[in-house]
């Protein structure tokens, strides 16, 4: 089991970072509340939400919230380059550093404190680097194990650095609100709060058996393990991503299922091309689903064969989607994804004695034409003239 015994691990984490680098680029924006994107909120810096906005909301909502809100479109391009000038910073740092998205890792520092100083100092020396050679502000949260710095970064939040001490982690720990527990959403957290459970503290007092009861096996043992602030998980660099996927918020307004298949087409277009992109591919599709109640489904299927073809994970992606068609017509939809899982390197594939070649050719073909021309250079003809949604940077494979 990995535990150490001295607070030598970081989170580091932008602060609303697509809001952050528009401020940044525009001067004009500095100070004020801005909303990345119009439909759905992409990011808003801290000035919008102190009026309440916030990511994923439907842009009419957060407008009506914060009229003075400075309304700017999404650009990609500048918030990848912004986080690769982020992660050259954090690698300068430490060679142990693990990527959760395009703007946040964990760091490890142990055993660099001859040559770097105490993890507070490298700490501070990280967030002044980022701020001065990259323009952004980031917090950071310095603890023992892996969650408690990820909490510690939440809590210091915005533009702050916060240390757990390891001989008062409960301390810490204890009075802060069950949200703060990775893996609560507002579903367990009501679950919670029906039977007056609103701390950290209030779940460690209860016995495993009764989260099991309340929440389920694997999530009960796992809240009652991090309210008592155990994580013996280590900082794995350079891990390959588990699942490739993409998904896209549709608003509350009603959306036919018409809408929500040319969505799916889109969604599957993009993860294959990134499945392809990393030479990976796949043998599970999930279909992930969120309702008018905020309540969410998941649908997978294990395909018999490996694959990286668009035109099969389509199929499979239709079939999941026509057997939930009666629980979206019930309930109306706000959000639908695709996940791609159970991933191997691509030189695993099994080869068939079918015409799959000809997929395969036609795959590369649009790959290549959207690599020279640009990703809505060749598109389906049932996608010309929609809107495809957006494509977030991620990091590398």
């Amino acid at each position: 089991m990995f535990v150490l015994r001295t607070a030598t691990i970081l989170h580091a984490d932008l602060d609303a970072f697509f809001a952050s680098v528009e401020q940044r680029d525009d001067p004009r924006l500095r100070g004020r509340p801005v909303i990345v994107g119009a439909g759905v909120v992409l990011a808003a810096s801290y000035e919008a939400r102190a009026f309440g906005v916030a990511t994923a909301m439907a842009g009419a909502r957060a407008r009506r919230l914060c009229p003075e809100a400075v309304v700017v479109p999404p650009r990609m391009s500048a918030y990848s380059d912004a986080s690769k000038a982020v992660f050259a910073v954090f690698e300068d740092t430490t060679p142990l550093v693990e990527g959760l998205s395009i703007d946040e890792a964990f760091l490890d520092v142990r055993g660099l404190e001859r040559l770097a100083g105490p993890p507070v100092e490298i700490a501070r020396r990280l967030r002044r680097r980022v701020l001065e050679e990259v323009g952004l502000p980031i917090t950071v949260g310095v603890a023992r194990t892996k969650f408690l710095a990820k909490v510690a970064s939440g809590v210091a939040k915005p533009d702050g650095l916060l240390v757990v001490p390891p001989d008062d982690e409960l301390g810490f720990l204890h009075p802060l609100p069950v949200e703060r527990l990775c893996g609560v959403g507002r579903v367990t957290a009501a679950t919670l709060k029906r039977r007056g459970i609103r701390s950290v503290g209030q779940v460690a007092a209860l016995d495993e058996a009764i989260l099991v009861c309340l929440l389920g096996r694997a999530r009960g043992r796992q809240l009652h393990a991090l309210a008592h602030g155990r994580d013996p998980r280590p900082v794995q660099p350079r891990r390959r991503r588990r699942s490739i996927g993409s998904q896209r918020a549709l608003g509350r307004r009603p959306t036919s299922l018409e809408e929500i298949d040319s969505s799916v087409i889109a969604i599957v277009e993009r993860a294959a091309r990134r499945l392809r992109s990393a030479r990976r591919v796949c043998r599970t599709v999930v279909l992930r689903l969120r309702f008018d109640d905020f309540a969410r489904a998941t649908r997978s299927y294990t395909m018999p064969r490996l694959t990286d073809q668009s035109e099969t994970i389509l199929a499979t992606a239709r079939a999941l989607l026509a057997a939930a068609e009666p629980l979206i017509e019930r309930r109306g939809i706000t959000l639908v994804g695709i996940s791609l899982t159970n991933l191997e390197p691509a030189d695993r594939m099994q080869l068939a004695l079918t015409d799959d070649w000809r997929l395969d050719a036609l795959d590369a073909a649009l790959d290549e034409a959207r690599e020279r021309f640009g990703p809505a250079s060749v598109t389906r003809a049932v996608l010309v003239g929609r809107d495809a949604g957006i494509a977030m940077p991620l990091l590398p494979d």
